[in-house]
């Protein structure tokens, strides 16, 4: 199964300066990567190199980023995203655009989300996502 990586686990293991394998996220992650299922999107990508002060921290991470492509986004995903922000809107739940993005994306390409972020649990109970459960937790 492919999965879509958010962005609170590429930080555990990219951005931390000592990211711990005893993290299932963590672990999880590189068994992913080991097996080719991890996919990202352009908005994924900026938020894991927003806000990083170091020149030379950012260009380490934008290179390592580089191995990986970014799923192609349509007019129908940001349509999509709008529909989901309303949806769970109008329940009370609240969320980022970037969150939604996500959400319709993997929808669209039938990809389980894998996130630390617990708003995507309120979001599964509105709209139809998937989240992936990493088998070490």
């Amino acid at each position: 199964m492919n999965v879509l990586v958010d962005t609170s686990i590429w930080s555990l293991a990219l951005r931390r300066r000592q990211p711990s394998d005893d993290d299932p996220f963590v672990a999880e992650f590189k068994e992913l990567l080991g097996e080719l299922q991890v996919a990202i999107i352009g908005p994924i990508r900026q938020e894991i190199l927003s806000g990083i002060k170091e020149q030379p921290q950012f260009e380490k991470l934008r290179e390592r980023l580089q191995a990986f492509t970014d799923l192609p986004l349509l007019q129908a995903d940001y349509e999509r995203a709008a529909e989901f922000f309303n949806r769970c809107r109008s329940q009370g739940v609240q969320g980022s655009n970037t969150d939604f993005l996500i959400c319709a994306v993997a929808e669209r390409y039938d990809l389980a989300i894998f996130t630390t972020d617990n708003d995507f649990l309120h979001f599964a109970q509105h709209i139809p996502i998937s989240l992936y459960t990493p088998s070490r937790s």
